[in-house]
C-alpha cells in the first residue's frame, strides 16, 4: 500500500479529538471493548503480612475517558471512529493490579479505596499514557504508561516510587487487534506493579522492624 492510500485509511478510522463535540450527522454504533487479561504472578514474590489499598488521583487525564486514544504521528491525538473501552483505563489498570495481587496469595489484604476496607500502605496509581502509537510504523502499539507510588499510611511517608511502561506491537491496523495488544500490554503491566508494591512494602516492613526498640 503507498502512503497516500495509506493515509486515507488511517483517516477513515481516526477522528480528531476536536469533532468530539459535533452534533449532528450520522452517528454509528459504537463498538465496546473490554480487554481480557490474562493474570501472572511469580511464586517468587516475598509473602506479605501487610495490606494495601489502591487508588488514583482524583483529575481525570484526558486518555482516562472510555474513548480509544491513538496517535496516528507523533505530536497528534485523536481517537477511534465508533469504538469504545468498556470501562477507563484508570479502572483496567486498578483491576488487574487487584487481581494480580489477590491471585499471588502472596498478601493479606487488597481492596480499593473507598470499600471501607483500611491496610497499611496505600497504592497510587497515576495512568499518565493509554493509546495506541503508530510512531512511525505500520501498525501501531498499545503503549501503556503508569507511576505507581506506595505510601505508609499510618505516618504518609512515600516508601517508593516508579514508572511502568508497556508497548505491546498490535497484530495489525484493526481496533480489534489492538484492543487486544492492551490485553497482554495490561497483564504484564499488572505483574510488574504487583510484584514492585510487594518487594517494596515488605523491604519497608523489614526496615521498620530493625529499627523498632
Amino acid at each position: 500500500m503507498n502512503t497516500s492510500c495509506r493515509n486515507l485509511a488511517l483517516l477513515c478510522l481516526f477522528l480528531p479529538l476536536a469533532a468530539c463535540s459535533i452534533v449532528g450527522g450520522p452517528r454509528e454504533s459504537p463498538a465496546i471493548y473490554a480487554p481480557e487479561t490474562r493474570i501472572s504472578t511469580d511464586p517468587a514474590w516475598p509473602q506479605a503480612s501487610w495490606g494495601v489499598v489502591i487508588a488514583h488521583p482524583g483529575d481525570a487525564r484526558l486518555m482516562d475517558g472510555q474513548r480509544i486514544a491513538v496517535s496516528p504521528v507523533p505530536g497528534e491525538l485523536q481517537v477511534y471512529r465508533a469504538a469504545l473501552w468498556a470501562r477507563s483505563p484508570s479502572e483496567m489498570v486498578d483491576d488487574v493490579v487487584q487481581r494480580t495481587l489477590e491471585d499471588s496469595g502472596r498478601i493479606a489484604t487488597v481492596a480499593r479505596q473507598g470499600s471501607g476496607i483500611s491496610a497499611s500502605y496505600r497504592l497510587l496509581l497515576d495512568v499518565r499514557t493509554f493509546k495506541s502509537d503508530y510512531a512511525g510504523s505500520a501498525t501501531p502499539s498499545a503503549v501503556i504508561e503508569v507511576n505507581a507510588k506506595l505510601l505508609h499510611q499510618e505516618d504518609q511517608i512515600l516508601v517508593g516510587s516508579r514508572t511502568f511502561r508497556q508497548a505491546q506491537p498490535a497484530s495489525g491496523t484493526d481496533v480489534a487487534q489492538v484492543a487486544d495488544a492492551f490485553s497482554q500490554g495490561l497483564g504484564t503491566l499488572g505483574h510488574d506493579i504487583a510484584g514492585w508494591t510487594l518487594q517494596t512494602g515488605q523491604a519497608h516492613q523489614q526496615q521498620a522492624h530493625r529499627g523498632a526498640p
